[in-house]
């Protein structure tokens, strides 16, 4: 029997499924923030049960600290908002990857970079195809907008959600 001091503490994870524009989108919180935003495509089943690969989690469908995300999100899709307010529980964020995700929230609404300016600007501009990885294990889709970066050719490049999905953010926010 371990010390308690040495236990890891549980983790309350509240989470909702909801119908956006590319599909059901699950949304996962803790009292930190957005642990998790994920895609109908990724199995939400799955995503639900590996919530809880890095510690206890205790989860429960629902949550009222993932209103303001419901609430954003529509905003977003309905093109009243271009950018969240939104904590996010960066726990498992760190390094390379967490650079990467926070320049993409500084990516503009309606613009797009590419791979190679994204390596560039976190500096490190010959880590083009490690920023590809970064944005495909990008947690917070949408709200740390991977779907901005682009190919240098100016082609939409890879998306977790699929081309069609990714297409439709950017029509999205160039309409606006």
């Amino acid at each position: 029997m371990g010390d308690e001091k040495d236990a890891v503490p549980r983790v309350d994870v509240g989470f909702r499924i909801f119908d956006s524009p590319i599909g059901d989108l699950l949304v996962a919180a803790s009292d930190r923030g957005l642990v998790r935003i994920a895609f109908e495509i990724e199995d939400l089943e799955s995503v639900i049960l590996g919530l809880g690969m890095h510690g206890p989690v205790a989860l429960k469908e629902s949550d009222d600290r993932l209103n303001a995300a419901e609430r954003q999100l529509g905003e977003y899709f309905t093109g009243s908002r271009t950018a969240f307010d939104l904590p996010l529980d960066k726990r498992l964020s760190r390094g390379f990857r967490s650079d990467v995700l926070r320049h993409l929230t500084e990516i503009p609404y309606g613009e797009t970079e590419s791979y190679g300016d994204v390596a560039a600007a976190v500096g490190r501009p010959r880590a083009s195809r490690a920023v590809g990885t970064a944005c495909a294990t990008n947690l917070w889709p949408i709200v740390v907008p991977c779907h901005r970066v682009v190919r240098s050719d100016g082609s939409i490049g890879s998306y977790l959600a699929g081309p069609t999905a990714k297409l439709l953010l950017l029509d999205l926010e160039r309409a606006a």
